[in-house]
């Protein structure tokens, strides 16, 4: 139990009741704390880096930030956090790519209050010139992989990483929706990834339909599977979970039209809360 000392009044207030806003407000309005609560305060809150919970456009001057996070990151979560000798020439080619793509992709990115980078993925829509990761990885060509010949768009899904220390349960959720917005934009568009094994079956698992397209090799720590999406196979997914994130992150420069009224949201007040 804590007491506070305004100039007229104490305030009783349990030390479970003492939340981060709470505190906060109490400084700001120049309640005096004690020096327990304090100390306890400034150990908890003020060196602690609070997650943004909604997704943002990565600028083109932080593209080797996020190069660096996806490496990182996957490293972290295949192969207990050790970094081969080379990691740095694995983080220099994802980089050099991505600047390549940067006139036809867009980057959606989670950051902390420290503007660290907590999640990302990236989509981009295919000019049929640059050679893409599935055919540089794979030697897949994406226009013989396409068994539906009445194709709109063609799409890449790629830099998929979440900080393994995360607290957002809907953040995966967050970050796939942004990507795969222009792609449920036309049911002739299909989208192309290379996947981590263990992502696959929880893609799965989530009601999102992908077709495997390739044999599976080793990349960046972990068994990596080439696979296709199709616009039956997000829609359902895209459609359940579109409200997780704002109008304004779903309005995808990528798209030529409006999305169709099937998969645009309502308009809601999102309320984004301190995780």
């Amino acid at each position: 139990m804590h007491v506070f000392f305004v100039p007229f009044v104490s305030v009783l207030i349990p030390t479970q009741k003492c939340s981060f806003l709470l505190i906060s407000q109490l400084l700001h309005f120049g309640v005096a704390l004690s020096p327990a609560l304090r100390d306890s305060f400034e150990s908890k809150f003020l060196t602690m880096n609070i997650e943004r919970n909604y997704p943002t456009n990565l600028g083109k001057g932080q593209i080797l930030d996020l190069a660096k996070f996806i490496v990182t990151e996957n490293f972290k979560h295949h192969s207990n956090n050790v970094l081969p000798q080379n990691y740095e020439d694995d983080i220099n080619a994802i980089h050099e790519e991505e600047i390549k793509y940067i006139d036809n992709s867009e980057i959606f990115v989670v950051k902390n209050d420290t503007d660290e980078i907590t999640g990302a993925i990236r989509v981009l829509k295919w000019n049929y010139s640059d050679v893409l990761p599935i055919q540089k990885i794979f030697g897949i060509n994406p226009l013989l992989a396409i068994t539906n010949y009445n194709v709109n768009e063609i799409f890449h899904i790629g830099r998929f990483a979440i900080q393994k220390e995360s607290k957002d349960v809907n953040l995966f959720k967050k970050l796939m929706v942004c990507a795969i917005a222009p792609v449920c934009a036309h049911k002739g568009n299909i989208a192309f990834a290379e996947i981590d094994s263990k992502l696959l079956r929880v893609l799965r698992l989530l009601g999102i339909k992908a077709s495997v397209i390739g044999e599976s090799i080793e990349y960046l720590g972990s068994e990596t599977i080439p696979v296709a999406f199709t616009y039956d196979g997000l829609i359902d997914f895209f459609n359940k979970n579109k409200s997780l994130v704002s109008q304004e992150a779903l309005a995808s420069s990528l798209v030529s039209t409006e999305l169709p009224e099937s998969v645009v949201s309502e308009n809601i007040e999102y309320n984004y809360s301190l995780v």
